[in-house]
Order: C-alpha cells, then sequence, then structure tokens
C-alpha cells in the first residue's frame, strides 16, 4: 500500500510543461535524454536557443524535416528586443522579422499542413509578442482629457515593425481554410480574447486596426465563443462609462458591434435589448463622446432598423443623457436624433412627442446665446470684427486676419474662443430647425401637431421676434409657415395665447418695476430724513 501511494503522489509531466521549458528557457534544465517518441510525426521540441541565428528556409529542406524546424523558427520568433534603441541588436531582429515573414507566407500559401503540436506553439508564440503591458496613456501623464485619434496621431509602438507581422500571422491563421476549427478554438480560448480585448486600449491607431479585424474574424468563425465576446465587451463599455471615461478603443469596439448587431435574427433576444439599454444607450453620456460617435449613431440606427418598436427607447434614452452646455455635443444628439426619427413609426413616435420637442424648444432657444452683446466685451468684440457673424466658421489665423489692428493682441485667442462658443449656439438653433426639411418628420409631425405646436410655438415667436441671426429668422418663417398651413385655427389659438402670456408677463415686469421704485424713493426719503448738518 505504501509504494502504491508513492506511486501516485508522483506527477506526470505534461506536454505543454516540457514544451514550456524547453521554448523559452523557463524550469530547471536537464541533462537527460528524452526518449524517442513512439509517433514519428510528432516534431520534437528543439533544444533552448541562446542566440539567434538565420535558419534555412522551408523550401530548401527536405518536407520530413519542415515540422520540426517550423518549431525551430517559433523559437526564434519567441526573443523580446528592446526596440528603444534601433541601432540595438538590429542583425537579430532583422533575422526575426524575416522569419516572422517566411510563417506568415507559410500559413497564407496554405502549402503544408500544420500539425497541431506546431499550432499551440505558434498561438504562445504570438502570445508571447502580443500580449504585454500597455504603456501609460497620454492622458495619464499630462493629466489632460483624452483627443481625437483623427486629430492627434498619438503614441506609436516602437515594436511596431515585429509586432505588426505577428497580428498579421494570427489574421491568416484565424481565416485560413487551412486551419482545422476545433484545434484553433481550443487554442484560441476565452483567456487569449480577453487579452485581446485588453489590447484595443493601446493607443497606437494601427495596432488598434488589426485587433478589429482579428476579434471580428474570431467572432465569424468561432459561434462557440460569441455570447462571451459580447459579454466581455459588455464589461469594457461598463467600466467606461461608470468609472474611467478613458478607453482608446471604444469606436474600434463599436464598428466590430455595428457588423454583430446587423446580423442579430429577429425576433430580437432580450439579451440584445439589454445590452442596448445599458451598454449603448449611456455611452452617450462621457465626455469624449465626440471620438466614438459615429460608429455609436451606426450601432443604435441598426437597432431601430431592426426592431422599429425600439425607437421610443432610444429616443427616451438619448433625452436623458442630452448635454445641457456642450454645444457641439448637442449638435451630434441632434443628428443622431434625425437619423432615428427617419426610422421611426407613427405609433412610436406619439409616445415620446412631448419630452422630445420640449427639447427641441430649448435647442431653438439655446440660453448659451441669450447674452450676446450686452456688455462691453462682446460689443467690442463684434465691432472689431470686419465681417458679419454668419461667416465665423474661420480658423485662428484668418480669425486674426479679419479682426481690425488695435484688437489683434487685447482679443486675438480669447476672442477666437468666445466667437466659436457663441457660433456653436447658433448652429444648435439652425440645426434643430433644419429637421423639417426631412419629409418623413414632417409627416409625423402634422399628424401629432395639436400635441407639438403649442409647445414649441413660444421658441418659434421669440426667434423671429430676437433672433440676429436671418438664417435663423428664414428658417423659423418657413416652420411657421408650414404649422399655419397645416391647421390655422391651431396656429391662431397658439399665437393668441402667446400673446396673452406676453401681455401678463409686461404686466408683472411693470409691477415689478413700481415696487422697485418706491422701495427706491422711501430709502431716499428716509436717507434725507437722517442727514447730520455739520
Amino acid at each position: 500500500m505504501f509504494k502504491k501511494i508513492i506511486k501516485g503522489g508522483q506527477r506526470k509531466h505534461s506536454k505543454s510543461d516540457s514544451t514550456d521549458a524547453s521554448l523559452y528557457g523557463s524550469g530547471p534544465k536537464s541533462n537527460a535524454v528524452a526518449a524517442p517518441s513512439r509517433n514519428s510525426d510528432v516534431p520534437m521540441a528543439p533544444p533552448p536557443m541562446a542566440t539567434v541565428e538565420p535558419l534555412p528556409l522551408f523550401r530548401d529542406v527536405p518536407v520530413s524535416d519542415r515540422q520540426n524546424l517550423f518549431m525551430r523558427k517559433i523559437q526564434i520568433c519567441c526573443f523580446q528586443f528592446d526596440f528603444s534603441d534601433t541601432l540595438k541588436s538590429a542583425r537579430e531582429k532583422e533575422i526575426k522579422r524575416q522569419t516572422l515573414l517566411e510563417l506568415v507566407d507559410l500559413i497564407q500559401s496554405g502549402s503544408g499542413k500544420i500539425m497541431e503540436r506546431c499550432q499551440e506553439e505558434m498561438i504562445k508564440m504570438i502570445g508571447v509578442n502580443i500580449f504585454r503591458c500597455l504603456p501609460p496613456a497620454s492622458h495619464e501623464n499630462t493629466g489632460q482629457v483624452a483627443t481625437d485619434p483623427e486629430e492627434d496621431e498619438g503614441y506609436l509602438e516602437p515594436s511596431w515593425p515585429h509586432l505588426q507581422i505577428v497580428y498579421e500571422l494570427l489574421l491568416r491563421y484565424v481565416v485560413s481554410s487551412d486551419t482545422d476549427t476545433k484545434v484553433a478554438k481550443r487554442l484560441i480560448d476565452h483567456s487569449f480574447v480577453l487579452k485581446l480585448l485588453d489590447l484595443f486600449d493601446s493607443e497606437d491607431h494601427r495596432e488598434r486596426e488589426f485587433l478589429k479585424t482579428i476579434l471580428h474574424r474570431i467572432y465569424g468563425k468561432f459561434m462557440v465563443h460569441r455570447p462571451f465576446i459580447r459579454k466581455a465587451i459588455n464589461n469594457i463599455f461598463f467600466r467606461f462609462i461608470y468609472e474611467t471615461e478613458r478607453h482608446s478603443g471604444i469606436g474600434e469596439l463599436l464598428e466590430i458591434l455595428g457588423s454583430i448587431i446587423n446580423g442579430f435574427a429577429l425576433p430580437m433576444k432580450e439579451e440584445h435589448k439589454l445590452f442596448l439599454v445599458r451598454a449603448l444607450i449611456p455611452l452617450h453620456k462621457p465626455k469624449p463622446v465626440g471620438v466614438y460617435h459615429q460608429q455609436l449613431s451606426y450601432c443604435i440606427i441598426q437597432f431601430v432598423e431592426k426592431d422599429y418598436k425600439l425607437a421610443d427607447t432610444i429616443i427616451r434614452g438619448l433625452l436623458k443623457y442630452w448635454p445641457l452646455t456642450n454645444c457641439q455635443k448637442e449638435l451630434l444628439f441632434l443628428g443622431e436624433l434625425e437619423e432615428v426619427l427617419e426610422a421611426t413609426q407613427s405609433a412610436e413616435f406619439q409616445r415620446c412627442v412631448v419630452p422630445l420637442f420640449r427639447q427641441i424648444a430649448r435647442c431653438l432657444n439655446s440660453p448659451h446665446f441669450q447674452n450676446w452683446v450686452n456688455n462691453d466685451f462682446d460689443a467690442q468684440l463684434l465691432s472689431a470684427c470686419d465681417v458679419s457673424p454668419l461667416t465665423f466658421h474661420l480658423s485662428f489665423p484668418q480669425w486674426i486676419t479679419f479682426c481690425k489692428g488695435g484688437y489683434n493682441g487685447t482679443f486675438g485667442v480669447l476672442g477666437y474662443l468666445l466667437f466659436i462658443s457663441k457660433v456653436s449656439t447658433v448652429l444648435v438653433a439652425e440645426r434643430a430647425l433644419f429637421l423639417w426639411n426631412n419629409e418623413h418628420i414632417v409627416s409625423l409631425i402634422a399628424q401629432n401637431q395639436q400635441a407639438i405646436l403649442p409647445i414649441i410655438f413660444d421658441a418659434l415667436e421669440k426667434n423671429i421676434r430676437s433672433h440676429w441671426n436671418q438664417a435663423i429668422h428664414g428658417l423659423t418663417a418657413n416652420v411657421k409657415k408650414m404649422f399655419m398651413e397645416m391647421d390655422a385655427e391651431l396656429f391662431g389659438d397658439c399665437h393668441r395665447q402667446f400673446e396673452e402670456k406676453e401681455a401678463r408677463a409686461q404686466e408683472v415686469e411693470e409691477q415689478r418695476e413700481m415696487t422697485w421704485k418706491k422701495l427706491v424713493d422711501a430709502a431716499a426719503h428716509r436717507g434725507e430724513d437722517n442727514m447730520v448738518t455739520v
């Protein structure tokens, strides 16, 4: 019994253990000679290499030796180099690069079947190269808000000459028709996918593009991984929305999801609807939404086109996260809102018509515009400009050119920033009025004018009476004319109610001024009585 216990306690070493020790130089070294394998087709693990030396090409060796040569080339590709110094180990870097290119050509050509053991070591080698700690993001070093990657090139990975080829190798392996799906889905498991998703936070846009393509291919080829990938992306969004608001790859992940959503079967699963409500709609909240809004808007529209009944949910979600002070963000929301309304049916439109047009009315009378020339600074800025406010789509050098000489130093930078903010406000009102240029939206408004016109009539009338921009005047007049043609009686009732409301407001204002005047007179009279003559 004691001998059996001792025998059972001896651990049996797995193939992966021996492979890890031999390929990557980890584990204790042994002088024992491995016994020959019973299966002569299985390649033997090569001894660990101390230096990187060139190996013969696959076409220069017999077919029977190619699997073993493949293993030796994989071992060369596991070497890591310091790319901060371009001259350091230049020869070894080039050998590794050429070896990687040869592996890519081998996988792409499909000239020979790669054994399962070799595939396993190749995936391990890919992991050794691409799975790494990412450097701190630029905003972590400077404390600045993350910028649009299209405007700022950002960080570029120094090891990209090798990294690019490794990604190409992984992509070719995934898409190859010669790849055994059963073997590949075991090697590219959940752990591998999670590490790939972590790399989407890389600041190098080239790496994110490769990752986007590879993950999309993995999702398409391995159906067993699809729920896990969707859940993992969901978790990334949650962390971005509610914790960090900083992630470099949100746009790329949304591009993948846009394709995934397009393939959803109908009727749509409850899981997908929850993903819309809990992840996609809240993605409108973070400050850097402008960086990925185009991809986010595409995903939202895909949901509406798949199931028009979701339009009410989406519109109310947009209203929930509607920006209060960010004019540029409002422009994005108005553009997305128009696309959603184009796919909205009458029944869903009726459910959200009241809160929707209350918000549109606020856009027509943006509060950012109220104090345009109410102080000397704004008045001087207006007088300093040689052009009308309608031509404020200027770069900073153009702004300086158009400013008169006396104000260049005083109002140059600050004036430009101020005018840009003012112009954004004008554009919000203009963009909101453009909704009436859409025939489908106009037809929805016509069916619900009894509820809509009383909500927005005040905003339209204030634009006509007090807005400085002639373009806004013209657009507002066109909208009023459309409502008048739809229902002249309703339009007259709204106009009468507006006049009554204005009259009451005027009475209240006059009463306030009279009361204030009485207080001032009483204070002055009391001051005269208490005056001491010296």
